[in-house]
């Protein structure tokens, strides 16, 4: 053979092996940040689109609820997504969320609470609002903050969730909560994260929002309750107060942040993960055990309140590498298990912690790039 032929021979041969391998390897545009954002995003749609059509979720004129665990996480998490996979426009499933939100927003004078005093007893229709009313105008706020502009129904959602902030008592500054007993997001110790969230819709707002004149008490009340009640609250709220923080400015102080980054970074398992219940003290209603090994919705929280406080670590990075590693490629997700008992994973109610885990390991792989 000359030496003309073994070179083609052996340029044949390399481009055959070229063709395998790329054949085998996922497309570029598949991965962003090290996750798969195609993936989870498929996951997320599934879900949302699922809760909108169960049964449970169904409330009045045709509307139903958005959950804490599932619809809630995945609107404030699905819009990051759009850039990594190159979308000009939301998604169906995040249409049909906003569009349903929007409906009970506008017609908020008439659409029955998520759960009516009369069915449900006493404060529930109280509770009801206020959750809701706090979900509206953080989802919407940061809606607006991706086009720079404040719009009138979101101004009146905000106005809303002014409207029903608390005056008095403990919650004194943030706003009574859904509680069935459910935690981290029903329960009694879950109006820190409702304050959280509404912080969280007033810093997102564009067009000067949060420097208005018409909300300066109603914020620095909001500032008071962070003050008061940041130290006698889960470390699992402690860290939504620490996301809230990277959106208002001095919601806590330079000391609470310091304590609540120390205290999570002590709890760092040695795979570089966080448990979720190791974030609180939690005790499962069946008396089964709760999980401890390292899962989706605790070590992205802790991510995404340290990337939200500033903080460089690499510890850190760590925990970043974590959520990178254990995504479910199969599925797109990102797994967590009940705090309150042990579910079937695949069931409806089995899969609310990894619909959460999921989103908050969106949002916070996606933080990054902010």
């Amino acid at each position: 053979m000359t030496t003309l032929n073994r070179i083609v021979a052996l340029t044949g041969l390399f481009l055959a092996a070229t063709v395998a391998i790329t054949a085998e390897t996922p497309a570029v545009e598949d991965t962003f940040r090290g996750f798969d954002a195609k993936a989870a995003a498929r996951y997320l749609d599934a879900r949302a689109d699922a809760w909108s059509l169960w049964t449970n979720a169904q409330r009045d004129r045709g509307t139903f609820c958005i959950s804490c665990h599932t619809t809630l996480p995945y609107a404030l998490a699905r819009p990051e997504l759009r850039e990594p996979l190159g979308e000009q426009q939301p998604s169906a499933a995040e249409s049909k969320i906003l569009a349903n939100l929007l409906t009970r927003a506008r017609n908020w004078r008439e659409v029955e609470p998520f759960y009516p005093d009369q069915t449900r007893g006493v404060p529930k229709t109280s509770e009801s609002r206020a959750i809701e009313a706090v979900m509206n105008a953080v989802v919407l706020s940061r809606r607006d903050a991706r086009t720079g502009h404040l719009t009138d129904e979101t101004r009146t959602a905000l106005g809303v969730m002014w409207s029903l902030q608390m005056k008095t008592g403990p919650n004194n500054g943030a706003w009574t909560w859904l509680n069935f007993n459910y935690e981290p997001w029903e329960s009694p110790n879950s109006p820190y994260f409702g304050a959280s969230l509404a912080a969280i819709a007033v810093g997102s707002a564009p067009d000067g929002y949060a420097a208005s004149p018409d909300v300066h008490d109603r914020l620095e009340a909001l500032h008071g309750y962070f003050e008061h009640q940041h130290e006698s609250v889960s470390l699992l709220n402690q860290l939504m107060g620490l996301w809230a923080s990277g959106v208002v400015r001095d919601l806590l102080t330079t000391e609470q942040k310091k304590k609540t980054i120390d205290a999570a970074f002590s709890l760092q398992q040695a795979d570089g993960g966080w448990s979720t219940s190791s974030l609180g003290t939690y005790q499962r209603m069946d008396k089964t055990p709760n999980d401890t090994i390292s899962d989706g919705y605790a070590t992205a929280l802790v991510c995404l309140g340290l990337e939200a406080a500033g903080v460089s670590d690499p510890r850190l990075a760590k925990g970043m590498d974590w959520l990178r590693a254990h995504q479910d490629r199969a599925t797109g997700r990102w797994t967590a298990t009940s705090l309150n008992k042990q579910r079937d994973p695949e069931s409806e109610p089995g899969k609310f912690m990894s619909d959460a885990a999921t989103a908050y390991a969106v949002l916070a792989l996606t933080y990054e790039k902010k």
